[in-house]
């Protein structure tokens, strides 16, 4: 079982977005079972999940902390877990990157997310995790996308394919859907592959 934990001491980095976006494309790409789990005590991707007529992904609930939970997905044979966390640091926050396969970071290009990114970094090498950025909500023809970039590059690797402000994304999780179930052959539906793609390939792979 690969786990995934999304982690951002940022909030409106993107992180639900991104965790139900990325669990319903390994879905598809066939790399499940997929389970996922909220830790937020804002509950947006259990609403998200609540909100969705698809079996998959499965919505694990926390059973006696992050760790037991996780255990218990292993033994239930999930292949992908994805866990959304809150900006706050908890215990299950803690919990949740220590057991990561892969810490990923969703990061805006801008000023406000650049400047706290320093704190999520620390945590993760910390716990020694191998870690990856996701540039989100990105603005085409913004200088400060290249600028974020060089700037994220000094402390470890970006995802190659960046995540843009696009309507589709928030309008299809409002369903319970995601960007590529609406429109499968959309601009989204491209960007959530591509970075799917970059994430499965980093599972298990150097830090």
């Amino acid at each position: 079982m690969q786990i995934i934990t999304m982690a951002s001491r940022k909030g409106g980095a993107g992180k639900t977005t991104l965790t139900c976006h990325l669990a319903v494309e390994a879905e598809r790409c066939g790399q499940g079972p997929v389970a996922i789990i909220d830790t937020d005590d804002m509950a947006g991707l259990t609403k998200w999940w609540h909100a969705r007529s698809a079996d998959t992904p499965v919505l694990a609930e926390i059973q006696g902390g992050v760790a037991a939970t996780l255990e218990g997905l292993k033994a239930a044979g999930f292949k992908i877990v994805i866990v959304d966390t809150p900006p706050a640091l908890t215990q299950d926050v803690t919990d949740a990157v220590m057991a990561a396969d892969l810490v990923l970071i969703p990061v805006q290009p801008s000023p406000d997310d650049l400047r706290a990114v320093g704190e999520t970094v620390s945590l993760v090498q910390q716990a020694k995790k191998p870690t990856a950025f996701a540039l989100n909500r990105v603005k085409k023809r913004v200088r400060l996308t290249a600028e974020a970039a060089v700037a994220l590059s000094q402390h470890g690797a970006i995802a190659p394919s960046m995540v843009h402000d696009r309507t589709d994304y928030a309008g299809a999780k409002t369903g319970g859907l995601t960007a590529p179930e609406v429109d499968p052959s959309g601009a989204a539906a491209g960007e959530i592959a591509a970075l799917w793609a970059y994430v499965a390939s980093r599972l298990g792979g150097p830090r």
